[in-house]
């Protein structure tokens, strides 16, 4: 049974980075395309950021430049690199096995000083 961890989130002050991790299990990691998306209070879930099982990358405009996703086949694990964060980056963060609908539980990130 696929089941996805996240880890890494918490408070931190604008101008601020974290990274967030994701750790996969049940699953041929190497073989599946990985995204993040977040959950902002009263909005909806967007996608921030996405890796191809080969490594190619794309990113929502509003992360771009800020965020870089990787992926470490090895430790059937995903990252999320946040740099430069906002207020407006304040959201519930979850991994996604990208096209499926496996989801981790979710990991807060609050951006605030």
């Amino acid at each position: 049974q696929a089941q996805l961890v996240e880890s890494g989130g918490g408070l931190v002050q604008p101008g601020g980075s974290l990274r967030l991790s994701c750790a996969a299990s049940g699953i041929i990691f190497r073989l599946y395309a990985m995204d993040w998306h977040r959950q902002a209070p009263g909005k909806q879930r967007e996608l921030v950021a996405y890796i191809s099982s080969s490594g190619n990358t794309n990113y929502s405009d509003s992360v771009k430049g800020r965020f870089t996703i990787s992926r470490d086949n090895a430790k059937n694990t995903v990252y999320l690199q946040m740099n430069s964060l906002k207020p407006d980056d304040t959201a519930v963060y979850y991994c996604h096995i990208a096209g499926s609908g496996i989801w981790g539980q979710g990991t807060q990130v609050f951006v605030s000083s």
